[in-house]
């Protein structure tokens, strides 16, 4: 691994506490905020381009929503798994990143809707998991930058994150649709270009053993299976053809087991069908297993933050446009511009939580990671205490103020500065080496269920005595103190890490 002082295990913690963070990490932060302007200007304008201008219902393009934004947090399961074991961690992303651009730009055309979305699935699930896997592999364990490095590095998607909206979104609303999805497809094109600039501060990070450059063969690998997942999408939209009406039978909970089997297949799988290196492996220790279990328990909880949270692509998306009042004098403020709000709040305060984390890490009254994940939790939860009164206002009175939102925003930013960073570096922590990779694709599993239960939510509460918001208050704040409470055996779990 490359650092900028290169300096081992043994150095005093003053000298620690001024190494500075490895060359690459600049170079990782802009790529990720280019991915994270295309996936957001994506994200900003789905469910407004269903319901405002193709005819979808409500109930549709949020089923729709949340199939995407599920698929798209589940595919980094398998991404993670093939560059373990196959590809590395570079020509995946480059996979990834590639197969997104072209997803994109499919969008700016109505009938390739589909296709776009299934090539955006796949091409995140390449990306997403081993873009943050590669930052983590720069930090020696128990480096104590770790968590400022993924807190700064979070703070690229979230500039990323904040342009989309402002972009992508008025490109969307103002000029045409697939203006709109055109330009996220710029984005992800910047960022590999972004990527393939700064290979050389990476050194050997990232490559298979052996390997000190991306060689010519490597870039044929890269294109042949990038352009492939063309035809691999309509593979398998001919098969969804027969299987879909049975997928959606299911009851969600048949659904999450059937999650849980391809974990476990492909997990067993590394013994069983695997390469003969994998095969030859010594098996996971018992402090291993413990760790992997630590981010199993965690990543549990997590799901009911992001259900909440993800709430801002879709019903949240639908009350700015149908419920808040957006003029200012003569103009109209685009429904989009209101989910900027939680990526510039990020990129403002990102700082000041990381130093606050550096600090409070240093000290006496250190904070566990779960301690941190339930804090982003209960936050979350106040959040929407003020958008269930907001909700009530509106189907009392009419359109309500553009404050409300604002305030909601705000909150559900500090709540997720507590929970995300903090969440992907543990991954990167307790996670054994010859399965990081896999591990953060099952961290983003979490997300993956998290997604599609914040797209079905109002569907499965319909005919109940819950209303969404304050179901989510409860769900929120109930997960965020159980969580607390059991943060010293998740301690004991983590052995000291």
């Amino acid at each position: 691994m490359t650092l900028v002082n290169t300096a081992s295990d043994a150095v005093p913690s003053t000298a620690t506490a001024k190494e500075k963070h490895p060359a690459a990490l600049p170079m990782l932060f802009f790529t990720e905020m280019w991915e994270r302007f295309s996936y957001y200007g994506m994200r900003a304008l789905l469910v407004l381009y269903l319901v405002n201008a193709i005819g979808y219902t409500r109930s549709d393009a949020l089923a729709l929503y949340a199939t995407y934004t599920g698929l798209v947090y589940l595919s980094p399961l398998i991404g993670g798994y093939l560059a373990d074991r196959y590809l590395g961690r570079r020509k995946a992303i480059l996979i990834g990143g590639i197969t997104m651009a072209l997803g994109h730009f499919a969008m700016a055309f109505e009938p390739l809707l589909h296709l776009s979305l299934g090539l955006l699935i796949i091409g995140n699930g390449f990306f997403k998991p081993n873009i943050s896997t590669l930052l983590g592999s720069l930090y020696r364990e128990n480096d104590p930058r770790r968590d400022g490095g993924f807190t700064i590095f979070y703070m690229g998607v979230n500039l990323g994150s904040f342009l989309s909206p402002l972009i992508a979104g008025t490109l969307g609303e103002k000029v045409g649709w697939h203006y709109g999805f055109a330009s996220a497809g710029v984005g992800m094109c910047l960022g590999i270009a972004q990527f393939l600039w700064g290979q050389h501060k990476l050194g050997d990070a990232g490559l298979p053993p052996g390997k000190s450059r991306i060689d010519g063969q490597d870039w044929m690998h890269i294109l042949l299976i990038a352009f492939g997942m063309i035809p691999l999408v309509y593979a398998i939209m001919s098969v969804w053809g027969v299987v879909g009406p049975v997928w959606n039978s299911f009851a969600v909970l048949a659904k999450l087991a059937v999650a849980v089997l391809i974990c476990a297949v492909l997990w067993f799988g590394n013994g069983m069908f695997g390469s003969k290196q994998a095969k030859a492996e010594v098996p996971l220790t018992r402090e291993e297993w413990h760790r992997i279990i630590a981010i199993l328990i965690m990543g549990f909880f997590v799901v009911f933050f992001w259900m909440g949270f993800e709430q801002a692509g879709g019903t949240m998306n639908l009350f700015a446009d149908k419920q808040t009042d957006r003029h200012l004098g003569s103009w109209e403020i685009p429904a989009t511009y209101f989910q900027a709000i939680n990526p510039l709040g990020i990129v403002l305060l990102g700082p000041v939580l990381a130093a606050i984390w550096t600090r409070v890490d240093q000290s006496r009254f250190r904070l566990p990671t779960p301690a941190k994940l339930a804090i982003g939790m209960i936050i979350l939860g106040l959040g929407f205490i003020v958008l269930a009164i907001a909700q009530t206002q509106a189907d009392t009175v009419g359109k309500v103020g553009p404050q409300w939102l604002f305030f909601v925003y705000l909150l559900h930013t500090v709540g997720e500065l507590c929970l995300s960073p903090v969440g992907l570096s543990m991954v990167s922590k307790l996670a054994p080496a010859r399965v990081a990779a896999m591990m953060m694709g099952v961290w983003y599993l979490a997300n993956a269920l998290a997604n599609y239960l914040a797209g079905m939510l109002e569907e499965i509460l319909k005919g109940s005595s819950f209303p969404l918001y304050w179901f989510l208050v409860g769900s929120s704040v109930g997960a965020g103190v159980v969580l607390l409470i059991i943060t010293p055996l998740l301690k004991k779990l983590m052995h000291g890490r």
